[in-house]
C-alpha cells in the first residue's frame, strides 16, 4: 500500500495545478497514481481552491478521526493466521508465506504482529500452537560403531546441500524407553520420513531405515549420516541392501547433524519428552510428517519441504 501524501508532495501538486498540469501529468511527475491525485483534490480542496497547508491539515484530522483498523480485524488475514497456527506453522512462516504469495500488501501481516496478537488473547488458547524451546539432556553416548565411515568422507554435494537425497537419521525415544521413532531428514529440502519402532535395537532400526529409504528412487537416496548410537550398528548391511554409503558424525558434535536435531525438536512439539511412543499409530505419524513437510520454511524462501523435494530438478 502506498504511503500517505507528504506536505512536500502537496506543495508540488499545488504548483503543478497552478501551472495547468492535468491530473495524469501531476501523477506522473510525483510518481503516484492518477486516482491518488484525484482523490487528494476532491477531498482536500476548499471550493475551487487547493491550499497545501489546509489540505494537509484536513488529511491529518481525517486520519485522527478514522477508527483504527488492526490487521487481525481483517477476516481474510485472521483466517489465514488461524489456519496456519492450527497447522503448527510459526508466525514467521505464516507471514513469509503470505508475502511469497504476493497480491495486495494490505492483506499481509508481520510475524511480530502475530506474536503480539497471540499474547493479547484471553484465554491464551493460541500459545499451545507455538513451538516450545527447552534444554534437555541427550541420551548417553554409547561408544564408537565398528567400521564406521567418518563424516569427512561425505560428498561435497551433501555438505553443501546442492542435491536432494543426502539424509540425516536419528531416533526419538519415548518416555521410560517405551517405543521410539526412526527419523530421516533430507539435508537440502528438510523433507521428513519417519516410522515407529518398538525399541532401538539395531536390527529393528536398520529394517525401518531400509523400508523408508528403499521406497525412494536411487537418485533420492544418495547417502545417510548418523551418530554413533548402537542402534545404527547394522550400517554395513544397510549399505549393501540399498547400495548407499553411510557416514557417521563425530561423537558429541550434534551440529554435524543439525538438520535432524532441529527436526526432532519439531517432532517433540507433537510428542513431548515423557510421552510413550509404543502405541503411536502409523496414521498419526503420517499426519505429523505431512504437517511438517507442508510447513513453509524461511531457509527455503518460504517454500515447503514437500515442494522442494518433489518439484525441484534432480541432480545428475
Amino acid at each position: 500500500m502506498a504511503s500517505h501524501l507528504s506536505m512536500d508532495e502537496r506543495k508540488r501538486i499545488s504548483e503543478l495545478r497552478e501551472a495547468g498540469y492535468s491530473r495524469g501529468e501531476m501523477a506522473h511527475a510525483l510518481g503516484r497514481s492518477k486516482s491518488t491525485i484525484s482523490r487528494e483534490l476532491e477531498r482536500n480542496r476548499v471550493g475551487c481552491l487547493y491550499c497545501p497547508q489546509l489540505a494537509h491539515e484536513k488529511a491529518q484530522e481525517r486520519r485522527r478521526q478514522r477508527p483504527l483498523m488492526r490487521k487481525m480485524d481483517r477476516p481474510q488475514i485472521a483466517d489465514q493466521v488461524r489456519r496456519g497456527l492450527q497447522l503448527y506453522h510459526s508466525p514467521d512462516q505464516i507471514a513469509g508465506r503470505m508475502k511469497l504469495a504476493g497480491g495486495d500488501r494490505r492483506q499481509r501481516i508481520s510475524a511480530p504482529t502475530i506474536y503480539r496478537w497471540i499474547r493479547q488473547q484471553e484465554p491464551r488458547t493460541w500459545e499451545r500452537y507455538l513451538r516450545r524451546y527447552g534444554w534437555y539432556p541427550r541420551r548417553p553416548h554409547t561408544g564408537k560403531i565398528p567400521g564406521a565411515a567418518e563424516i569427512e568422507g561425505r560428498p561435497t554435494e551433501a555438505n553443501q546441500r546442492t542435491c536432494l537425497g543426502h539424509w540425516e537419521g536419528d531416533t526419538v525415544v519415548g518416555g521410560k524407553q517405551q517405543g521410539a521413532l526412526v527419523t530421516l531428514v533430507d539435508r537440502k529440502s528438510r523433507y521428513l520420513l519417519m516410522a515407529p519402532t518398538k525399541d532401538c535395537k539395531a536390527r529393528r532400526v536398520r529394517y525401518k531405515l531400509q523400508r523408508l529409504l528403499g521406497a525412494l528412487p536411487p537418485d533420492k537416496r544418495r547417502s545417510a549420516t548418523f551418530d554413533h548410537g548402537k542402534e545404527f550398528a547394522e550400517h554395513k548391511l544397510l549399505t549393501r541392501r540399498l547400495q548407499m554409503p553411510v557416514f557417521f558424525a563425530k561423537p558429541y558434535c550434534a551440529w554435524q547433524r543439525g538438520t535432524c536435531e532441529n527436526t526432532n525438536g519439531l517432532i517433540r512439539q507433537f510428542f513431548p519428552k515423557r510421552t510413550s511412543l509404543r502405541n503411536v499409530s502409523p496414521r498419526r505419524l503420517a499426519d505429523v510428517a505431512q504437517m511438517l513437510n507442508h510447513r513453509p520454511r524461511k531457509l527455503l524462501g518460504y517454500l515447503t519441504p514437500n515442494e522442494v523435494f518433489h518439484d525441484q530438478p534432480r541432480c545428475d
